[in-house]
């Protein structure tokens, strides 16, 4: 491409992912970082898992992102004693005595998982060949997804009543995990005022299907260099405890450190955020500012970091802070 295309391309992706994202956020009070966060894994062809307490508005978010790029909406409200087949579909017997098989909800484009975590793991895991692979097998029969497809599920924390822990399988497949926080008193003003007030914010379309299979091609045609990536890789290295560049804390404190797919999901994020920054290249900021969403998740802890109350974002922190000296003085280090 010449220098002017780059930068109408460059231009075109800003605008249209802001665009999506201040309209979500007519809805949506007080979650910039949520809703931005959930918009990168979008246009990276990733899926998401939002973890907070109940009535933090993480399924109005969901439902604002399908509305705002008019794509297809499903939702599934887990809960114990539902089945696979709730979630993939099944092959029913009909009045012509032939088979036929009725899809289920997970063939839509946006797919809101609703406290996935209610849900035993094999139902979990109904989930996995769709969220992978873009397909389900029933019956011996592959049947493919609609293009774009994104799973965005919702877990509250583990230590709730009635929750199952997601498999590590699973948990490897969102391409981002964000944290849903209690909002500030003063956005907490700003949403009860909104929210109880007469009008109500109904969000049209401002962008399309094909807008977002254009933002995934231009992420990955986004260059990265050399010393750059094993920047990137370097603090993948440093999630796992066995690691010689793992800090001491990862050494203390982790059980196993990220797969490779961790890494995948960091370069690709960070190609996003080169994106809208404006430049047509990663830089090791990208890398970091990737970095807690990407991995925090694909990270597990002992039975020390759980007494001590240590959670993976602090050892992220502490595996970038290592890098990053390692970066600035490679011989002293």
């Amino acid at each position: 491409m010449t220098e002017m295309s780059i930068e109408n391309e460059l231009l075109w992706f800003s605008e249209t992912f802001n665009r999506i994202k201040d309209n979500v956020k007519l809805a949506i009070v007080g979650q910039d970082e949520i809703v931005e966060g959930t918009l990168v894994a979008l246009a990276a062809n990733g899926h998401v898992l939002l973890e907070g307490y109940p009535g933090l508005g993480k399924t109005l978010l969901v439902r604002s992102l399908a509305s705002s790029i008019d794509l297809q909406f499903s939702r599934i409200q887990f809960t114990s004693d539902m089945m696979p087949a709730d979630v993939s579909g099944t092959t029913i017997l009909t009045e012509a005595r032939t088979f036929e098989f009725r899809k289920g909800p997970v063939f839509t484009q946006v797919l809101l998982a609703d406290e996935i975590n209610r849900a035993t793991p094999k139902t979990q895991s109904a989930l996995l060949e769709a969220m992978q692979e873009r397909t389900v097998s029933v019956g011996g029969h592959k049947h493919i997804l609609p293009d774009p497809f994104l799973v965005l599920a919702t877990q509250n924390p583990i230590e709730q009543e009635g929750t199952y822990p997601l498999p590590e399988a699973q948990m490897d497949r969102f391409f981002f995990k964000l944290l849903v926080t209690f909002p500030s008193q003063e956005t907490l003003k700003k949403i009860v005022t909104q929210t109880t007030g007469s009008h109500e914010a109904v969000l049209k379309p401002v962008s399309t299907a094909k807008d977002v299979l254009r933002m995934r091609d231009l992420v990955r045609s986004v260059p990265i260099a050399d010393h750059v990536l094993d920047y990137g890789l370097e603090m993948v290295a440093g999630t796992h405890p066995e690691s010689p560049s793992a800090p001491d804390s990862v050494k203390k404190f982790g059980r196993y450190g990220s797969s490779p797919r961790g890494a995948q999901s960091l370069v690709l994020a960070a190609k996003v955020y080169a994106l809208l920054a404006g430049r047509p290249h990663v830089s090791k900021e990208d890398l970091k500012k990737a970095v807690k969403p990407s991995l925090r998740h694909r990270m597990l802890l002992n039975f020390d970091a759980e007494v001590e109350g240590v959670t993976t974002d602090q050892l992220l922190d502490s595996v970038i802070q290592g890098v990053e000296r390692r970066d600035q003085d490679p011989i002293k280090v």
